[in-house]
């Protein structure tokens, strides 16, 4: 119990900031549900392959969790992306392709529909 009470009382300040701030959660289970994925696949992450196949599953693992903060179907985000930069999507326009700019496409509604 006195182990319990002295760390309260050296971390007071960060404990009571919450009350402070109406914004401010009282813990981080919303941040450990979503890295809740990443625990879970560690293991299986070592078996990459090489460093580039651990550097490649980073950065689609970043591309799923980006459209999904971004309230996007990451399949039919992949899906369609892949789909417009194999066509002929100008180069100059790729930043409309990024998961906060991107809006689906009529048949892509189609689809989901």
């Amino acid at each position: 119990m006195a182990k319990a009470i002295a760390y309260g009382h050296k971390r007071w300040i960060s404990l009571t900031r919450f009350l402070a701030d109406g914004r401010l959660e009282i813990d981080n289970n919303i941040a450990e549900r979503a890295m809740r994925c990443v625990a879970l696949g560690r293991k299986n992450w070592l078996f990459a392959g090489s460093k580039a196949g651990g550097d490649r599953a980073a950065a689609i693992y970043t591309v799923i969790e980006t459209a999904k903060l971004n309230g996007l179907e990451p399949q039919a985000y992949i899906a369609d992306v892949i789909a417009k930069i194999a066509g002929d999507w100008p180069a100059a326009r790729w930043d409309e392709l990024l998961p906060w700019n991107w809006r689906p496409t009529v048949h892509n509604v189609a689809e989901a529909a």
